[in-house]
């Protein structure tokens, strides 16, 4: 029996009497109220999930079981996948042998490969890394579990073993996908020397001398791993996985979600922004005018991507982490310098301009440029990356979700009409 299945087979027991304490003896405590604004607003603000993976606070930014990512942005993606599982940091041992099990599973059955070989040449590398997971289906432990017959307290044991299998494979998924669609040449075998995260870098096979970019990848991949429940990708996921559908169809669900324009692929009209600038004015332009440019975009009704977020009154930790590796690694980029000095400029304008409830940068501010620095230049793969890391939170979150007995989701609708006779 391995580390993580003991560590959590003590733990669970106590997180259900919790849950079960909580229901019996405060289970008609209201925890909010819903708006008719709300209702129509995409629930927006409405507490009707439990998430004890992360949390997001207003002033501090993502906090991971407790602890505040700018705590431990120094840990690997593997030890973040640990912390979510159990709310504990793996000692070497635990490490050792979650990495272990992932280099086990690091290996993408061919006929994904020959899946995805065949798929129109214009693909989007979203709609392909996503039929691919999905196409793994097959592969599910708890589908044969199920079907045979399993006590519903154990149902996520098999879950877990699904996660640990999946997220094995997602870097060779990646990779694969980058360099099929981009026509970068032949697949790049796992190099099962390095870890999870450096692993991903080595085989998207970028020309990296300076061994920076596995370090990118290692924070991108940590940085990106959770977000609560209530983001789309996540509560897609979650709803798929209560039905007990299992990780492969919860995932590639979510991760469909996670495709959108108002989703995932933010950092891609934020890196488009930063390009723009540099083009318009030949390189970086002194900080003066690109204030005037700021300006000028809002008194014309447009938003400055990157900046603002529906929950954080603080600069996002993900974007000082990112902006942090940037200063201390990348040197004389006019492109990372852009994203600087807008961090310096944008939320003085906003908060002169007077609209912005929160002038501050979120993470896609700073990703793409990051990215872009070392030769990913190619903006529709963005979201696989994204979807690599995330796919850590959602798996972690509903292991625990059929941990608790979390039952389907199943929330109310009312009509239009039912509002008007009743507002």
């Amino acid at each position: 029996m391995s580390i993580l299945l003991k560590k959590l087979e003590q733990k669970i027991p106590n997180w259900r009497d919790d849950v079960k304490s909580l229901v019996s003896n405060s289970g008609s405590s209201i925890i909010s109220e819903v708006t008719l604004k709300q209702a129509y607003g995409g629930m927006r603000g409405v507490k009707g999930l439990v998430c004890d993976t992360s949390s997001v606070s207003a002033d501090t930014g993502l906090i991971i079981r407790g602890k505040p990512l700018l705590d431990i942005i120094e840990i690997l993606p593997e030890e973040v996948l640990y912390l979510l599982l159990t709310g504990d940091l793996p000692d070497g041992a635990a490490l050792n042998e979650l990495q272990s099990n992932l280099q086990e599973h690091a290996v993408v059955p061919e006929y994904i490969w020959t899946i995805l070989k065949s798929m129109p040449k214009d693909s989007h590398p979203m709609a392909m890394f996503n039929t691919a997971v999905l196409a793994m289906e097959k592969e599910s432990v708890f589908r044969s579990y199920y079907d045979e017959g399993i006590n519903k307290n154990d149902f996520w044991k098999p879950t877990l073993e699904d996660g640990i299998r999946l997220i094995a494979k997602l870097p060779a998924l990646g990779a694969g996908v980058y360099r099929i669609r981009f026509e970068k040449g032949d697949l790049i075998s796992p190099d099962l020397s390095l870890d999870w995260g450096a692993n991903y870098a080595h085989m998207l096979g970028l020309d990296n001398p300076d061994n920076n970019l596995k370090k990118l990848m290692r924070l991108y991949l940590m940085l990106h791993c959770d977000h609560e429940g209530g983001n789309a990708s996540a509560f897609t996921s979650l709803t798929i996985g209560s039905t007990l559908s299992d990780l492969y169809y919860a995932v590639s669900g979510g991760l469909n979600a996670l495709a959108g324009p108002l989703h995932g692929l933010a950092n891609q009209e934020c890196l488009k922004f930063v390009l723009e600038i540099r083009d318009e004015f030949g390189g970086a332009p002194p900080k003066k005018e690109l204030e005037e440019l700021c300006w000028n975009r809002l008194q014309n009704g447009r938003v400055i991507p990157g900046y603002g977020h529906a929950v954080l009154r603080c600069p996002d930790p993900r974007f000082t982490a990112f902006i942090n590796f940037g200063k201390e690694h990348i040197k004389d980029d006019d492109v990372f310098s852009i994203v600087e000095n807008l961090f310096e400029v944008v939320p003085k304008v906003l908060q002169k301009h007077g609209k912005a409830k929160n002038p501050w940068p979120n993470v896609d501010a700073a990703s793409g440029a990051l990215l872009y620095h070392y030769g990913l230049t190619e903006f529709s793969y963005y979201t696989v990356l994204f979807s690599i890391s995330r796919a850590m939170g959602i798996i972690s979150q509903i292991v625990l979700n059929r941990a608790l007995g979390i039952p389907i989701m199943r929330p109310k609708s009312v009509t239009t009409n039912w509002l008007k006779e009743n507002s």
